[in-house]
């Protein structure tokens, strides 16, 4: 032990920590010699400098295990079957509209009817498109007795010109009479057969066999190009539509095989893949659109009819943590593992293949038995020991 009446000593053999409570203690020692010193402070001072002398021999102790939750690590098991419900659909809609606007002189069939292809559905007053084509039909009969009148003076010009009854330029001049008339026919033509695709267009006919499931207009309504009249559903296939929340859509790609019954009757089902997933949600309930392919559906799966829809849970490859396990680690992704024979901890590098919210999906790096720590993992070190709170099976 060292001196107090000022000798001087060699550097302290402890640690900082003890030598910097010897070194406190001498420096208030040496103010015994002030007046403003009250007995009390050199008293304390005598207590810690014979406390720091006493631990001088002493090891620090070592710091206390840290409480952690954990996990024990579950092989993958198979995922729960996704069960929705929904409706029936026509694979293929189409709306029928007219290409042009006029007055709705009259729709020949309702909802429900059955129509054939190249049916009449709806027709519009005809009668200022009839009138064009009378026009273009006059203009062009017009212009085919001007190009025989200028075939009639070209033949005459060029008989003339032959004999040298005539100049080059009358005959040059019938020449580009001729050719203008001919251009005047080809116009009309034109006209005419513009005019005639106009009036075909009053009327709508059907372009494939179907059901009409909606009507957009009544006879005698003025309809603007474009709106729909009938909407027809074509007879091709039928779909199973279906509105599922974000989280059952993450669980759904296309071609997944779905099964498919009636809500009312579960006996009568049907198979199906999946056709189409909606890419964005629905703004108002923000659910997404799945539509099914049909697979032979039997007649019970009548348009509108509702349907409950099942895919199996397919075997899982991934291992499920919560993700409040994960540690990041620069690039990578680990997480701290418990030995449980130590009750130490070491960090391993894992492979993330998903993650939402409340659970981290690995690829690799873990193993059926494993310890991982769920809580508490922000303030452990290499090797640290722990005690374990609880031990949960996922």
């Amino acid at each position: 032990m060292t001196q107090l009446n000022g000798t001087p000593e060699g550097p302290p053999q402890r640690g900082s920590r003890q030598g910097g409570t010897i070194a406190r203690a001498r420096a208030i020692l040496r103010g015994f010699a002030s007046p403003r010193l009250s007995e009390r402070a050199a008293l304390a001072a005598v207590v810690l400098l014979a406390a720091a002398c006493q631990r001088e021999g002493e090891e620090a102790p070592p710091p206390p295990a840290r409480m952690v939750r954990t996990i024990t690590v579950e092989p993958p098991g198979e995922a729960a079957d996704i069960s929705f419900t929904g409706h029936i659909e026509a694979q293929d809609q189409a709306a029928l509209a007219f290409r042009i606007g006029g007055r709705l002189a009259e729709r020949l069939v309702g909802m429900g009817a059955t129509v054939r292809e190249g049916e009449v559905v709806a027709r519009l007053d005809p009668e200022n498109e009839l009138n064009d084509l009378r026009s273009a039909r006059a203009a062009l009969t017009t212009a085919q007795s001007d190009l025989r009148k200028a075939e009639n003076q070209f033949q005459r010009q060029r008989h003339l010109v032959d004999r040298d009854f005539a100049s080059r330029a009358d005959f040059e001049t019938a020449e580009q009479a001729r050719t203008a008339a001919r251009a005047q026919v080809d116009a009309a033509r034109a006209r005419v057969a513009m005019a005639e695709d106009i009036v075909g267009f009053t009327t709508l006919k059907a372009d494939a066999p179907g059901v009409v499931t909606r009507v957009g207009a009544e006879a005698g309504e003025v309809v603007p190009a474009g709106r729909m009249i009938v909407q027809l559903a074509r007879r091709e296939g039928r779909d199973a539509v279906f509105e599922i929340s974000a989280d059952l859509a993450r669980r759904i790609s296309p071609d997944d095989r779905v099964r498919v019954a009636l809500a009312g009757d579960p006996s009568v089902t049907a198979g199906g893949r999946v056709r189409e997933v909606s890419p964005q949600a629905d703004p108002v309930t923000r659910t997404f659109r799945v539509r099914v392919g049909l697979t032979d559906p039997p007649p019970g799966f009548r348009l509108g009819t509702a349907v409950a829809g099942m895919v199996r849970g397919a075997e899982g490859n991934a291992i499920s943590i919560p993700a409040t396990s994960l540690t990041q680690r620069g690039q990578e992704t680990a997480v701290w593992i418990v030995d449980p024979t130590a009750r130490t901890v070491s960090l391993r590098e894992v492979e993330l293949s998903g993650q939402d919210p409340a659970t981290a999906f690995i690829s690799g790096g873990l193993k059926p038995g494993d310890i991982v720590v769920t809580a508490g993992a922000g303030y452990l070190r290499e090797g640290q020991q722990v005690r374990l709170a609880g031990t949960e099976a996922r």
